[in-house]
C-alpha cells in the first residue's frame, strides 16, 4: 500500500506526496571527456520517487519528486595517476 507524507514545496507550502515503488527499466551513463584526457562517467540512480497530490505541470502531467544519488567513475590517463607509494 502506498504511503502518503507531507513535503514542503518551493513556495513554502506543505503538500501531500505519495511514495511510489519503482523498478529500474534502464540506466544510462553520461560520459564526459575532459581537457586533461580523463573520462568521467556519471549515472544518477533513483532512490525514492514521490507523486505530489493535486499538483500538475502545464501539460497536465502529475508532478513527481525524485531523490537520487550519483555514481561517478573516473578513467584518467596514466600521467595523471598517482604512482604506487605516492601520497
Amino acid at each position: 500500500m502506498a504511503r502518503t507524507r507531507k513535503i514542503k514545496g518551493p513556495d513554502g507550502k506543505e503538500y501531500d506526496a505519495t511514495e511510489l515503488t519503482f523498478q529500474n527499466v534502464r540506466e544510462h551513463w553520461n560520459e564526459y571527456l575532459l581537457d586533461d584526457g580523463s573520462i568521467v562517467k556519471l549515472k544518477p540512480v533513483a532512490t525514492e520517487v514521490m507523486r505530489v497530490e493535486g499538483i500538475y505541470d502545464p501539460q497536465g502531467n502529475p508532478v513527481y519528486i525524485l531523490n537520487s544519488t550519483n555514481v561517478v567513475v573516473v578513467n584518467a590517463p596514466d600521467h595523471l595517476k598517482r604512482g604506487e607509494g605516492q601520497k
